[in-house]
């Protein structure tokens, strides 16, 4: 959807009209921007598209969820990323006034969305308000496409939109029969292209989508792709055998990294952890003489975070009961 051919064409389909008719899609401009954390990038990603609207400098800003399930905090993230929008527009670029901010969810989990798409409706009581109260309440709708509801008369669009849109609705489906329909459908739609080239480079780019997303696909799945690929779509067969071997590889060295880092982590944890309980138990016995068994134990088994708070108050214990404190805590 980056792509900005691509998304002029999803708009073009799937604004709403009343929407369409104030924005030029002629001005159509990705930014660089995301305001996705560290933390929830896993469940979602954005785009962000400069562009015109009502002839003034606006934003279309884009939330793909990726969770099977729909975020009832959708609206107050969204809040969220459209003030850090402003913030970055009256800061960074000293606007004195703020542009427009049209906010679109897309979302393709397995269950259809069952929320509101406003803010209003998450606040509690907000309905029963008056209307001259509601003015000092912050309020908007955003745009819902829920993907999973998309039949495929409804996937409407160009080559890559419809791609686009195929994949992302049927990616979390539990039956792979189904999902393998969709992607051999998806390679005939490629035969639509007249640049073969282009062809191919979507091609990788969906290949790439499918393998690291659809996880549970077997050996036997992607060689069953593969061969579709040869005969429907033989200018690609060649990248498609080698990119699946690189992903599979990936994959392997990723697992292995991982595996071995989270080791490496674990024992340095636990080096400190038996260092640090040899330490705590040296002070704790030289100021209050023997220590019960139990005590001894106890400290033996503590981590890192609650050894370190006990040494850093070792002058402040008038008796082993503060210690014990800390130890239950």
């Amino acid at each position: 959807m980056g792509n900005v051919t691509t998304a002029k064409d999803f708009l073009t389909h799937y604004l709403p009209k009343n929407v369409l008719q104030i924005i030029d899609l002629n001005t159509l401009e990705p930014q660089k921007d995301s305001f996705i954390n560290q933390e929830l990038e896993e469940g979602f990603s954005d785009l962000l598209f400069k562009v015109d609207i009502s002839g003034k400098e606006g934003y279309l800003y884009f939330l793909f969820e990726h969770k099977s399930y729909p975020d009832k905090g959708i609206s107050l993230q969204l809040l969220k990323y459209m003030v850090e929008i402003w913030e970055a527009k009256m800061n960074k670029e000293e606007q004195q006034q703020l542009p427009i901010v049209i906010p679109l969810v897309i979302y393709h989990g397995k269950t259809s969305w069952s929320i509101p798409t406003s803010l209003g409706a998450n606040l509690n009581g907000y309905e029963e308000l008056p209307k001259d109260v509601k003015v000092h309440v912050p309020d908007f709708d955003y745009i819902i496409y829920d993907l999973s509801g998309f039949s495929d008369e409804e996937i409407k669009g160009k080559v890559q939109t419809r791609i686009l849109l195929t994949l992302l609705r049927d990616i979390f489906t539990k039956d792979i029969d189904e999902l393998i329909h969709s992607i051999l459908k998806c390679i005939h739609y490629l035969l639509e292209l007249e640049d073969k080239q282009t062809g191919i480079e979507f091609l990788e780019t969906m290949i790439r989508y499918v393998f690291s997303a659809a996880k549970y696909l077997t050996k036997d799945d992607m060689n069953k792709i593969r061969r579709e690929i040869e005969t429907t779509f033989p200018e690609g067969s060649e990248v498609t055998m080698t990119l699946a071997d690189i992903l599979r590889e990936e994959g392997m060295k990723k697992g292995w990294e991982e595996g071995l880092e989270k080791g490496i982590e674990k024992g340095i944890e636990l080096g400190q952890a038996k260092a640090l309980s040899k330490t705590a138990l040296q002070l704790l016995t030289a100021k209050f003489g023997c220590l019960p068994e139990e005590m001894k134990e106890d400290i033996k088994k503590l981590d890192v975070i609650t050894l370190e708070l006990i040494l850093s108050n070792i002058f402040n214990y008038n008796h082993l009961d503060d210690v014990k404190k800390i130890i239950s805590y």
